[in-house]
């Protein structure tokens, strides 16, 4: 079941994306990784912040979260995790197909460069590769993040 998640479920959020970010800690640059990968203070200010997380609902359990956040014109796919052991078990891809019914804007969805996995999920969900001078300009317009994340970085799109 795909739910909005509840303000009483930031630990679990927290517990989520920590856990399954695991998978990304070879392919994050060194000087980007730490742990935990997203403070409990991060999470508390990306939801502060406009990202409305929605989970999925497995036996009672959340067990993957996806955040949406409405910027200006777009809406941004943010934070998309799945509990390792049902990672490609297609709770992702009801999450994200969930948030493509919702939203009423372009999507897009940034990235590690080095995730191909992730960039792939998305790529199977619709969503094509900006050019790098387009990814550069769309980091730097609708995230707030550092540069050394924007040279790393790839954005995805659901419109050409």
């Amino acid at each position: 079941m795909i739910r909005i998640c509840r303000d009483d479920e930031r630990e679990r959020i927290f517990a989520i994306v920590n856990n399954a970010a695991e998978a990304y800690r070879a392919t994050i640059p060194a000087d980007r990784w730490h742990e935990p990968y997203m403070p409990m203070a991060e999470l508390e200010s990306e939801i502060a912040d406009g990202v409305t997380f929605w989970g999925y609902e497995a036996d009672g359990e959340l067990v993957g979260v996806m955040g949406i956040q409405n910027v200006r014109d777009v809406d941004l796919i943010r934070h998309a995790y799945v509990m390792p052991g049902l990672q490609g078990r297609g709770v992702g891809g009801e999450l994200i197909k969930h948030l493509q019914k919702i939203a009423r804007r372009p999507m897009l969805v940034g990235t590690w460069a080095d995730a191909t996995w992730a960039i792939r999920f998305y790529e199977r969900h619709g969503f094509t590769l900006t050019t790098p001078a387009e990814k550069d300009r769309l980091l730097r317009e609708y995230w707030k993040i550092p540069e050394r994340q924007i040279e790393t970085s790839v954005v995805l799109t659901d419109h050409p």
